[in-house]
């Protein structure tokens, strides 16, 4: 076999395991050396910094001819033999690299089968990675580690579809333990853009929000529905009491409030199943917003689990005049419209939906699982990226979602008076 000069010079530079190996080769012809020329020296003067003393090669063989000839005889089989040579400075850093490779090529994809994949079309994935590429590099400390793109893939498939983490990681090319990682450095990474995402009306946005609600029953005034929705969750064993709601499972209650075109303006997702509707709004950042723009003469819509605020308009529970019936039922095709918005919700990341199970993590990460899933939700309707499901009308296209089912519970009516006003001067 030829040995070429690029395989006898990678082989005159082998770290001490070479050293060691031609060491061992050559001591049964007598040959007492170590490579390069160096004699090994005892571990007294390794610790202490001795440097090796450079011995003459060629009085330790017969003539300078034979050692040359087993030298490259043995560089030979090393170069072979031996893995391709790393200094040992960074040895140690770049020890059993794992090298991905993508097994998902989005470019070589249907934009129909990426809409039923990951929730976002082409575009909006690709905008969405930009965004968070900051964020997901920088956490990569190794050259092969795997990419900004597949991370955020990875992780639109599990919230799309609720499976389990094992099937997710397997479809993306990765094991579980790194998924894992991945769900949290991604959730990290996108909750830190929240604020830009869930935006509460601002003062110039009012009439234009006012104007979309009052489409939809005729209802002045109202820049927003609110209502709370359960996602199901396996409770801490220390405290599994706290997080079994009325209907006996166990979730994360989640408040939110919605615009006419089912647009999260605010969430609340940090209470468990157990607390009620009414304790969740009164501690959450909306009776502090609400009474910055009372003067604009602005009101939210609740339905009967809530109390009947200045702020909060509530239906009648039992109306005695046609007035209060025309309001309820003007009332009623209002705040459907958060009903409408959970189911929609609900359908496009089914993570968060009873059917796709029930989420096995912590409750802080159910938290940061359910915002985000309400950024992204936000995101598809702001780039108007189509809901399709594939048992859906029309070739998968899914026009509206049928609203989740009402969970409302009485509270008591602390303040009729302002909603008395709106009965007698809208709906007389």
């Amino acid at each position: 076999m030829a040995v070429t000069p690029t395989a006898v010079r990678t082989a005159a530079v082998r770290t001490a395991t070479a050293g060691a190996h031609r060491h061992w080769l050559l001591k049964p012809i007598g040959f007492n050396v170590n490579q390069c020329g160096f004699a090994p020296r005892s571990s007294t003067a390794y610790r202490h910094g001795v440097p090796r003393q450079r011995i003459d090669l060629t009085s330790h063989c017969h003539t300078s001819q034979l050692w040359e000839r087993t030298c490259g005889l043995i560089d030979s089989v090393l170069a072979v033999v031996l893995p391709r040579h790393r200094p040992l400075g960074n040895a140690r850093r770049w020890r059993n690299l794992p090298v991905y490779r993508p097994l998902v090529d989005l470019s070589t994809m249907e934009e129909r089968h990426i809409i039923l994949t990951y929730r976002l079309d082409r575009a909006t994935i690709h905008e969405l990675c930009a965004q968070l590429e900051a964020d997901l590099m920088s956490t990569i400390r190794q050259p092969t580690g795997i990419p900004p793109l597949v991370q955020v893939l990875s992780v639109l498939h599990f919230l799309a579809s609720g499976s389990f983490q094992t099937t997710v990681a397997i479809s993306s090319g990765m094991s579980q333990p790194m998924f894992s990682k991945v769900l949290s450095r991604v959730l990290s990474a996108l909750l830190k853009h929240m604020r830009s995402y869930i935006i509460f009306p601002e003062v110039g946005d009012l009439p234009t929000v006012k104007g979309d609600f009052y489409a939809l029953g005729h209802i002045p005034n109202i820049i927003g529905a609110t209502d709370g929705t359960h996602v199901a969750l396996l409770p801490p064993r220390e405290s599994e009491q706290v997080y079994r709601n009325r209907k006996s499972y166990h979730s994360m209650n989640v408040q939110m409030v919605c615009l006419a075109d089912q647009y999260i303006s605010h969430v609340n997702a940090k209470f468990p199943g157990s607390v009620h509707d009414a304790y969740i709004l009164r501690n959450s950042s909306i009776p502090y917003v609400m009474g910055q723009l009372q003067r604009h003469c602005v009101w939210l819509l609740g339905d009967s689990g809530y109390p009947n605020l200045s702020w909060l308009l509530t239906p009648v529970r039992n109306p005695r005049t046609r007035a209060e019936e025309r309001y309820n039922e003007a009332h009623g095709r209002t705040r459907r419209v958060i009903e409408r918005t959970f189911g929609l919700l609900k359908a496009r990341f089914r993570c968060l939906h009873m059917r796709g199970g029930s989420l096995m993590y912590s409750p802080k990460k159910v938290c940061q699982i359910i915002v985000a899933c309400c950024m992204l939700h936000n995101l598809a309707l702001r780039l108007q990226v189509p809901f399709l499901q594939e048992d859906g009308p029309d070739g998968g296209v899914v026009a509206a979602v049928e609203p989740v089912e009402s969970e409302e519970e009485e509270a008591e009516e602390d303040d009729i008076d302002n909603r008395n006003t709106v009965i007698e001067q809208y709906f007389q």
